[in-house]
């Protein structure tokens, strides 16, 4: 595998989006607030879009949103490639706290990377989430 990290524009998101995040949903239903000013990344391999990653800011605080990567490339790294090149971006940026809703599924996965879970679970489209963070 050749893993390529690069900028993206949102429309280049979406189809992984609704691919892996929400694949009973339309692929509008995967459009978030702010997608038009966020910074957006996805992670080539040999030339195909495999994984995408967005990132919210909010003055010295980045909310990570829609990290996902298609089926066939799960469990190889990818995530946590993209994951390390995002916190890479907001420490660039001079971002202090670094955070995301996560799936209850992936928590053991944002632990890897000193995301702490805070608060109660709560749910959005009936999946289970949990706020995460951690500074920067």
């Amino acid at each position: 595998m050749e893993l390529e990290i690069v900028a993206i524009t949102w429309q280049e998101t979406m189809d992984v989006r609704q691919q892996v995040l929400w694949p009973d949903q339309p692929v509008a239903f995967c459009h978030v607030e702010g997608d038009e000013v966020a910074w957006h990344f996805g992670a080539y391999d040999t030339g195909r879009l495999i994984g995408v990653a967005s990132l919210y800011s909010g003055g010295d605080s980045v909310r990570l949103r829609k990290l996902a990567v298609i089926e066939s490339h799960q469990g190889r790294g990818v995530g946590s490639t993209l994951l390390r090149h995002l916190l890479m971006i907001a420490k660039e940026k001079g971002i202090t706290e670094f955070w995301c809703d996560a799936r209850e599924t992936a928590i053991d996965f944002y632990r890897q990377f000193g995301l702490m879970p805070e608060g109660e679970r709560f749910y959005k489209a009936d999946v289970a989430y949990f706020k995460m963070s951690r500074l920067i």
